[in-house]
């Protein structure tokens, strides 16, 4: 299972259930990271976005387990979209080697403690925000890889790969 996540400076990943910069590049490096794969994430986030992204499984986390919608799958908890992400879903083409945890703050607070690799956009901006996502433990985690870039409209970031020791 691996955390794909964009954060700014100081850790803030949302503002009014939306995304607090505008960032093209990100978003292409997110669908080249995620594309044929499944994706997990919370109702909130899915909401935010509002439909199934194409080209991948979409899996679901909502506590009501009754909720539904059009091209989705749906789990009440992170380690059975896991399990259902890992089996054959309608797609053949979509894989099951890799799942992608890409939101809200509550599966990635809990995807921390059991994923082995985040790949995280840093993000050289101060925004405010009301959801963060946390440092992570370098005793726990280290930089397989870094690679800084800056976007058309002058934004630095740096998307750094990371493994669990």
């Amino acid at each position: 299972m691996t955390i794909v996540v964009a954060r700014a400076r100081d850790g803030v990943i949302g503002a009014d259930n939306g995304l607090p910069w505008h960032l093209p590049e990100d978003l292409k490096h997110f669908r080249a990271t995620t594309m044929g794969h499944a994706i997990v994430m919370g109702r909130k986030t899915f909401e935010s976005i509002g439909k199934a992204l194409p080209g991948r499984r979409t899996i679901v986390v909502s506590r009501d387990p009754r909720w539904a919608h059009p091209g989705c799958e749906s789990a009440t908890t992170l380690r059975e979209a896991i399990a259902l992400a890992g089996r054959p879903g309608p797609d053949p083409a979509i894989a099951t080697d890799e799942v992608f945890v890409v939101g809200g703050a509550q599966l990635y607070r809990d995807a921390i403690a059991i994923a082995q690799r985040a790949i995280v956009t840093e993000i050289e901006i101060d925004v405010a925000g009301d959801v963060h996502f946390p440092e992570l433990d370098r005793a726990q985690w280290h930089v397989a890889s870094r690679s800084e870039r800056q976007s058309s409209s002058g934004l630095r970031y740096t998307i750094v790969d990371y493994r669990r020791n």
